[in-house]
C-alpha cells in the first residue's frame, strides 16, 4: 500500500517560503493569489495490506519523525 503524508505549517506559524512564492507570483503578473503556504508530501510504500493498519503506521511515523507536531500538522491518505 502507498501512504501519502502531507505536512503543512499550522495556522499562525510563519511561512517565509510561502511568502516568497506569493511575492514572486505577484511579480510575474499572477494576481488574485491571497496567500501561499508551503509544505511537503512524503510517499511511503508500505508492505502492510490492511488499510487501517497502514494508516495507523503512517500516522505514527508522522508523529514520531515526519512532522514537527509543535508547528506542523499532517494528514495521511492511504491508497
Amino acid at each position: 500500500m502507498k501512504a501519502f503524508v502531507t505536512v503543512m505549517p499550522k495556522a499562525g506559524v510563519l511561512d517565509p517560503q510561502g511568502k516568497a512564492i506569493g511575492h514572486a507570483l505577484s511579480s510575474l503578473g499572477f494576481e488574485g493569489v491571497a496567500d501561499v503556504r508551503t509544505g511537503k508530501v512524503i510517499v511511503l510504500d508500505l508492505a502492510e495490506t490492511d488499510p487501517a493498519k497502514a494508516r495507523a503506521a503512517a500516522e505514527e511515523m508522522a508523529r514520531k519523525l515526519l512532522a514537527n507536531t509543535v508547528i506542523e500538522s499532517f494528514k495521511v491518505e492511504v491508497v
